[in-house]
């Protein structure tokens, strides 16, 4: 899965203390990039792509982004279309607001709110799941349509244009999995502990957004 042409990507991973942070590290290591962890704003000035990992609550979430003074500049960084990948809170992060614990105001880049998952399932939805691709993109090169995933969460993503999700999963709703627009794109889902086809999903954003996209 490693690929020598990642090598020399500036690949910035935020901390803003999320849990998940080393599995992530890991996984992109993995597939053959070298990645710099930071928590300060001047690490996205110079970066080719940037990864926003996360577990936990938006209320957590957004302090902890405000409090290493992180907000403005994920906004500009976004806002001049340079690549940005969200993992699970890293994609609830993203919307209008999150209705987890109270209504709080997130990054407002992806319009939507992030609502708890319909009763009758077993909350949290943990586990794995089948994922069904809504369109071509990039970053399913090699993964075929219903493949399964890892989910871990109690909330997910009701957006207001659905021409933003590019694929769904199950769960008692059309729960969003993943979300593509311009050179940002973001799963609910962990792709660091999916397997093969999560590795995958790191290698397919990397590489499309490498230079090196056009040969795989």
């Amino acid at each position: 899965m490693s690929d020598p042409r990642l090598a020399d990507l500036d690949v910035i991973i935020l901390d803003y203390g999320a849990g998940n942070l080393r599995s992530v590290v890991r996984a992109v290591e993995r597939v053959g990039a070298k990645p710099e962890v930071a928590s300060v704003p001047a690490a996205l000035d110079e970066a080719d792509v940037v990864i926003l990992p996360g577990v936990g609550a938006a209320a957590d979430t957004m302090h902890n982004l405000r409090a290493r003074q992180l907000v403005e500049p994920i906004h500009e960084y976004i806002a001049a279309d340079r690549p940005f990948l969200g993992v699970c809170m890293g994609l609830q992060a993203l919307m209008t607001v999150s209705l987890e614990g109270g209504e709080h105001p997130c990054l407002d880049v992806l319009e939507g709110q992030v609502v708890r998952l319909p009763e009758g399932r077993k909350i949290p939805h943990m586990g794995w799941n089948r994922v069904e691709q809504r369109r071509s993109t990039p970053l399913f090169d090699g993964i075929p349509d219903g493949a399964h995933f890892y989910f871990v969460h109690s909330y997910y993503c009701d957006m207001a244009d659905p021409n933003d999700v590019v694929a769904i999963a199950d769960y008692g709703a059309d729960v969003t999995a993943v979300v593509e627009r311009g050179r940002l794109a973001a799963t609910q889902f962990h792709p660091e502990k999916s397997g093969a086809y999560g590795l995958r999903i790191y290698r397919n954003f990397l590489l499309e957004h490498s230079g090196n996209g056009g040969s795989r």
